[in-house]
């Protein structure tokens, strides 16, 4: 399959608490509307409190004007050119309105799109209604960003037309090649024919494009396009500068503290249904018994509420309807398997996410490698007694030194960042003391954050894996232990580059509650800047790998957005490197020996080359046998990918006893648990850092051992 970009959302450094200067608005004779109360408060907290804010003019409302038509169509679909040209009138309009004028350019695209998007909804099924000649040579593009807006009516409707054909060819091959394969077990039986098997792929991409719309159109409301809206704002400020409602306020603060509030049922959308994975032991659902996994959700109510119909729902939205206070009931409109549909009432409780939170291992070869994952550096804000990720990894670091082992591998891949607070505890385990992090803010004051605990809890060989989607309190780690020489990095040639910092705002601490208005959400602001110890920013250009191996992700990271902010340097602070520091120029040669010479890693770089020349694809063939020979081409590419994990020894990678004993019988939690083990056990990138661990290893016992005996 071909491989698609993939821009992740980024976890942010965050910091609790703070006031920004400037009053709550007052009461104003015709009082404003709750949007109106957002964008004005939006407004000023950028200008007054961003750390580096753009001129709110009209060059920065063209800007967002053109994000939020790009958020709202992002195919180029629904609106034509004589749509925005219309709308252009009002693109310096953006400004005006975030210091109290009315939202004319919100309220003049909102009510076309969704007159557009009406109009849509007749199209694709005229179109899907007939059969396609797939005989004929013409092709499509689908990158936007090669396309313009359909001139007129007809134009709009030829772009959906060659948009549905294709879709309806990618279904019609993979049923031909699922009937083909069939057709070799099966000598006598009737298959389908072709004419068959293209009415039927013309039906499932109808059923994609009904659930699609039926989103748009029932599921999409006012509130989410006017949140759509505000983001094109704050993102234009920079990346990172994110506005929130209540829900989704709700959902983040969750994720940060790694528990929530809910039922404890795992949830995935198949075929535009809800459907129930797996159930949590000892959770709500699991205490009240009539929830099973495969049951479909058809609605969800608040209390004694009326239900939503969550049908076409995204697992996304469906969970922050099913989520709420503790103590408060929730009512599932339930289809079980056997077709019987009943309600559950579900007292919400509090569920907690151990997938979240830092875990170890014990790789065992040459020598025994402790091994720690660390997926967000999490911490609970709202609970003094909650998770803090800083704490739960010294755990871990003295569990593994119980089992006596060498060496200690700390994998920051894929961790997006979290509480500044607990990555600078968390380096503090592994130096004596001194600066961790410096952070500047918006008037230029920079304040040093520094481990003041002058004891070590670990003091052996230390490696720490990142890759370009490490990124914020990840880089400050890895940048730290790098500064000071204490551990050798390996990964990327460069983390994702975010470092900046967010402080979160209540917007109804600005105004005054009043029932008819309702909640306001946050604004998450950038409002600091860090640097590291050395004194340059790990803004844009991240942090640089000591061992660098092929990455299998790219197009990623801050400098691909360009409202990112720029990078700079400051005055590096006064700290004293490890006093063994790693010999990195040996690491370097050694790994650089054993992976030019591995045929796993050829593999894998000659699979990222294959994926790049595919992304330069401008146009895609809607002929049958040309898409098929082009897909054939691609797949014979990819497939040699398949192969990497052939290439390598499995790891011996192990629990530790204590962490099994906790699992216990909970047959949840050791699935998950051997899956997580199944997928590092054939892990090219930590087959390779247990390779540079064993190294490191080597070369620091003489002086550990002489430190051990003194």
């Amino acid at each position: 399959m071909r491989r698609m970009k993939v821009i992740i959302p980024v976890l942010l450094i965050i910091i609790s608490g703070g006031v920004l200067a400037f009053s709550k608005l007052g009461k104003a004779e015709d009082p404003p509307g709750r949007y109106e109360i957002i964008m004005n408060l939006v407004g000023q907290i950028l200008k007054e409190g961003h750390y580096k804010p753009k001129p709110i003019d009209d060059a920065f409302s063209k800007e967002v004007f053109t994000k939020y038509l790009k958020d709202l169509d992002s195919e180029k679909k629904f609106f034509l050119k004589s749509d925005i040209d219309k709308l252009s009138a009002l693109s310096t309009h953006i400004d005006d309105e975030l210091q109290g004028a009315p939202l004319e350019c919100f309220n003049a695209v909102n009510s076309l799109i969704k007159q557009r998007v009406n109009e849509a909804t007749l199209i694709y099924p005229a179109i899907l209604s007939k059969p396609f000649d797939f005989t004929k040579e013409e092709k499509v593009v689908l990158d936007p960003d090669k396309l313009d807006f359909p001139a007129d009516e007809a134009a709009r409707q030829e772009a959906w037309r060659k948009v549905l054909k294709y879709r309806t060819l990618e279904k019609l091959t993979d049923l031909q090649e699922l009937r083909d394969k069939k057709k070799k077990d099966s000598v006598n039986a009737r298959f389908q024919t072709d004419a068959e098997l293209e009415a039927e792929a013309r039906a499932k991409v109808k059923q994609l494009y009904d659930r699609y719309f039926d989103r748009l159109k029932n599921k999409q409301n006012d509130n989410d396009r006017f949140s759509l809206y505000v983001n094109a704002i704050t993102t234009t400020m920079d990346p990172h500068t994110d506005f929130m409602p209540p829900a989704d306020k709700r959902y983040f603060e969750e994720q940060m503290a790694g528990k929530f509030f809910g039922i404890g049922a795992q949830l995935r959308e198949e075929d535009g249904k809800i459907k129930i994975v797996s159930i949590v032991t000892g959770s709500p659902s699991w205490k009240q018994g009539q929830l099973k996994a495969n049951d479909v959700i058809m609605k969800v109510a608040q209390g004694s509420k009326e239900p939503v119909d969550i049908t076409g729902y995204a697992v996304e939205d469906a969970v922050k309807l099913i989520r709420g206070s503790q103590g408060t009931t929730v009512r599932l409109t339930v289809k079980s398997v056997d077709g019987t549909i009943k309600d559950i009432a579900i007292v919400r409780d509090e569920i907690v996410l151990d997938d979240t939170f830092a875990k170890s291992a014990i790789i065992n070869g040459k020598h025994k490698i402790g091994y720690i994952y660390l997926p967000e550096f999490y911490a609970d804000f709202q609970d003094r007694n909650g998770a803090r990720s800083a704490i739960d990894v010294a755990k871990e670091i003295q569990k593994l030194k119980a089992e006596k082992v060498e060496g200690i591998i700390l994998d920051l891949r894929f961790n997006g960042g979290g509480s500044l607070q607990d990555v600078v505890q968390m380096a503090g385990l592994f130096i004596p003391e001194g600066p961790i992090v410096q952070v500047r803010s918006r008037g230029g004051d920079k304040i040093v954050l520094p481990d003041r605990d002058k004891n070590v809890q670990y003091e052996g060989p230390l490696a720490i894996m990142v890759n370009e989607y490490s990124a914020s309190a990840s880089e400050i780690m890895a940048a730290a232990m790098q500064d000071y020489k204490r551990a050798v990095i390996i990964g990327s040639a460069s983390t994702f580059g975010k470092g900046t910092v967010q402080r979160m705002y209540n917007l109804d601490d600005f105004f005054p509650s009043k029932p008819e208005i309702g909640a306001l959400g946050a604004l998450k602001l950038t409002v600091q800047k860090f640097y590291r110890a050395n004194g340059g920013s790990t803004q844009l250009k991240g942090v640089n790998a000591d061992i660098v191996l092929p990455d299998p992700y790219y197009e990623v990271g801050e400098k691909k957005d360009e409202d990112a902010l720029a990078w700079d340097e400051i005055p590096k602070a006064n700290y004293t490197p490890w006093y063994d520091p790693v010999n990195v120029d040996a690491l370097k040669r050694n790994s650089a020996q054993r992976v030019s010479s591995s045929e796993a890693f050829k593999i894998m770089t000659d699979n990222i080359n294959t994926i790049k020349n595919m992304d330069k694809q401008d146009a895609y063939s809607l002929n049958l046998e040309t898409f098929k020979a082009e897909q054939k081409s691609n797949a014979a590419a990819l497939k040699k990918y398949d192969a990497v994990n052939d290439k390598l020894k499995e790891l011996n990678i192990t629990n530790l006893q204590t962490d099994l004993e906790k699992m216990g019988s909970d047959t949840s939690k050791l699935a998950r648990n051997k899956d997580w083990l199944k997928f590092r056990a054939k892990d090219l990138y930590l087959d390779e850092a247990v390779n540079v661990m064993n190294d490191l290893i080597v070369m620091s016992y003489p002086k550990m051992k002489g430190k051990q005996e003194n």
